[in-house]
C-alpha cells in the first residue's frame, strides 16, 4: 500500500470537504439526501483544521486524498463523546476505490498513535449502526461496544459508541 497520512493542507480544504460529502451520500449517511444540513458541517474543513487535527490520507507522486478522518482530543469542540483523558475520532471517510486497502485502518492507526502521543488514557468514536464494515474494523483495532454512551444527534438517529482502552 502506497499510501501516506498526514495532516490535510489548505489547498485541499475543498477536496476533502467533497469527498466527505460524496462518501456520506454514497453510504447513505446524509438522511435528507444532498440538502442535508450536516453536509454543510462536513465541508466545513478549514474551520475544523483549526479546532481538532484533520488528517488526510494520500497516495501517488500527485498526493491524490483517498480519506481523512478528524481526531480531537476531550474539550475540542469536535469532541462529542470524549470524556477527560480521551481522544475521539470522526468523519472517517474513504473513496471507495480505497476501500479493501487498508486505508481506514491507516487513518484509524494514525488517530490511535496520536492519542498515545498525548498520553491519553481512552479513544471513543460513535457511528451508524448499519455501517458493518466499520464495525469490523473497530472491533478488529481493540474498540467495543459502549452501549451506555449511545447518542441521538437529531431525533431518530442513534449512533452506536465504540471505546478502547489505550494502556
Amino acid at each position: 500500500m502506497d499510501i501516506t497520512i498526514r495532516p490535510v493542507r489548505q489547498a485541499e480544504f475543498g477536496a476533502v470537504g467533497e469527498l466527505l460529502v460524496a462518501v456520506y451520500l454514497t453510504d447513505g449517511l446524509l438522511v435528507a439526501g444532498a440538502g442535508d444540513t450536516y453536509a454543510a458541517r462536513l465541508r466545513k474543513v478549514a474551520e475544523r483544521a483549526e479546532q481538532a487535527e484533520v488528517l488526510v490520507a494520500v497516495e501517488g507522486p500527485d498526493e491524490r486524498v483517498v480519506g481523512t478522518v478528524t481526531f480531537s482530543a476531550y474539550g475540542s469542540p469536535y469532541a462529542e463523546l470524549a470524556r477527560p483523558g480521551e481522544g475521539e475520532f470522526r468523519m472517517l471517510a474513504v473513496r471507495p476505490e480505497g476501500r479493501g486497502r487498508g486505508v481506514g485502518e491507516a487513518l484509524v492507526a494514525a488517530c490511535l498513535e496520536r492519542a498515545r502521543a498525548l498520553g491519553l488514557s481512552g479513544m471513543v468514536l460513535s457511528t451508524p449502526r448499519h455501517v458493518l464494515p466499520a464495525h469490523r474494523l473497530y472491533r478488529r483495532l481493540g474498540f467495543v461496544r459502549a452501549e451506555e454512551r449511545d447518542w441521538e444527534p437529531v431525533p431518530g438517529i442513534t449512533l452506536w459508541a465504540f471505546a478502547r482502552d489505550m494502556a
